[in-house]
């Protein structure tokens, strides 16, 4: 028991539960969003809010397409919203970062490995250089 008791204590376990937690939050505020007002607003200009009587009937089976055209839809907008109020910022943001951390290291004109910004001297040529 021990064991099992440090294998829940460490920090990636908690993490991971915690954003399972996050994750089943989240999913139901995109899904809403995407049911609740996306759907809607493409019926507004489309007219067929729903697909899921779309069907076709081959003896005396029923393929009813309608519902996986329904399901690519519905996968489509929470793609969009999730990469467009999620992904596309967060990428942004981490662009904005690093752009705005400074370079502590430089490339040796000589031999073109990284070297402090502050050396005098190649570590790999030791070719003599000037500091930035």
């Amino acid at each position: 028991m021990r064991g099992f008791k440090k294998f829940l204590m460490q920090g990636n376990v908690i993490d991971l539960a915690v954003a399972v937690v996050i994750g089943a939050a989240f999913t139901s505020i995109v899904n809403s969003f995407v049911s609740d007002l996306l759907t809607p607003l493409i019926s507004a200009f489309g007219g067929l809010p729903d697909f899921s009587s779309l069907k076709v009937t081959i003896g005396k089976s029923n393929f009813l397409y309608g519902q996986f055209i329904n399901a690519v839809i519905s996968f489509l907008m929470v793609a969009a919203v999730i990469y467009f109020l999620v992904v596309g910022p967060y990428n942004h943001f981490k662009e904005r970062a690093a752009a705005q951390e400074e370079a502590t290291h430089r490339d040796c004109p000589e031999c073109l490995s990284e070297i402090p910004k502050a050396a005098t001297r190649c570590a790999a040529c030791t070719s003599q250089l000037t500091p930035v």
